[in-house]
């Protein structure tokens, strides 16, 4: 198996791993940035993007792109490369994806979150053919159709709002009295036609082929009733990738996520994390914040280690 030499290895294309990989090279490390994927993460299927600071608006995918563009500059970026595990022997890391594998001094933990499965009877049988998870992905099948989505915090607002403006007729599913998203979304949401049904979950997702309707429960009540839908929008959150940094024995806190300090260094040394898997805001700008601090942390400890001090 080929072996490639790193000063750093950044393990996710997102925010956090691409600007990661920019503050890297530019402190001289030699360094890659490594996606299983295309680069972009959950930032990427994003419809709408409003606050991230320069642009008033832009989508997900062109703003990571330009992310991308940007990294591509000066860091090498290895996509579709999937990491089998990763050990550690002496000082350095070895991470191997049946390809190549790839030793190096330092490792950035950029690995993002997945979205969280709603669990209702049906949701596997029809993922794909009527439940979706991206807006962005899937909402042009559903143009003059009608959907729901549940989620009541800023995503779910947003793509609910995606949703409306391609003509399709949305109403958001939520389980308490009111909406955790921001006032301006809510009030954009209105104007939209949005219909929202508070106290509400999905109790069951029905259909032969596809989904064509919705079980939906009170929570006050138990009342169930079954309503007509072509399709259902799953938003309501995310959960840390966290199978490497439990092979390097990376401290997790209760929530999950990946526990650091405040210079993003975790538990093992020179080993690092950035960006959702950590937690917190989940905000793009604060991914990039990490990321670049997690880079200036690494270049830090391997050429003047602060321990050493």
């Amino acid at each position: 198996m080929k072996s490639k030499s790193l000063d750093l290895l950044i393990v996710g294309g997102g925010p956090a791993g691409l600007t990661a990989g920019i503050y890297a090279s530019r402190s001289g490390l030699n360094a890659t940035i490594m996606d299983e994927g295309m680069c972009g993460g959950l930032a990427a299927t994003s419809p709408w993007i409003e606050n991230y600071t320069g642009f008033a608006g832009i989508s997900g995918t062109e703003l990571m792109q330009k992310m991308r563009e940007h990294a591509e500059k000066n860091t090498r970026i290895e996509t579709g490369l999937h990491i089998d595990g990763i050990e550690k022997s002496g000082n350095i890391f070895v991470a191997n994806t049946g390809k190549a594998s790839f030793d190096c001094g330092a490792i950035i933990l950029a690995t993002g979150s997945r979205h969280k499965k709603l669990g209702a009877p049906g949701e596997e049988k029809f993922a794909g053919k009527g439940v979706s998870y991206c807006a962005t992905c899937d909402g042009a099948f559903f143009r003059g159709k009608k959907v729901a989505i549940v989620g009541g915090g800023n995503n779910g607002a947003t793509e609910a709002l995606y949703l409306r403006n391609l003509g399709i007729d949305v109403t958001l599913i939520h389980r308490r009295d009111k909406l955790r998203a921001e006032e301006s979304l809510q009030s954009q949401m209105m104007k939209s036609g949005v219909k929202i049904l508070f106290e509400s979950v999905v109790d069951e997702i029905c259909g032969q082929t596809k989904v064509s309707s919705l079980k939906i429960k009170n929570v006050n009540t138990d009342r169930a009733e079954e309503l007509s839908f072509d399709g259902l929008f799953v938003s309501i959150g995310e959960e840390p990738n966290t199978k490497l940094a439990a092979q390097l024995d990376v401290k997790l806190r209760d929530d999950g996520c990946i526990e650091t300090d405040r210079n993003q260094r975790t538990n093992v040394s020179n080993v690092y994390a950035a960006g959702d898997v950590t937690g917190g805001v989940r905000q793009i700008i604060t991914a990039c914040a990490q990321g670049a601090v997690a880079a200036l942390s690494a270049y830090e400890d391997l050429r003047t280690p602060y321990w050493k001090k």
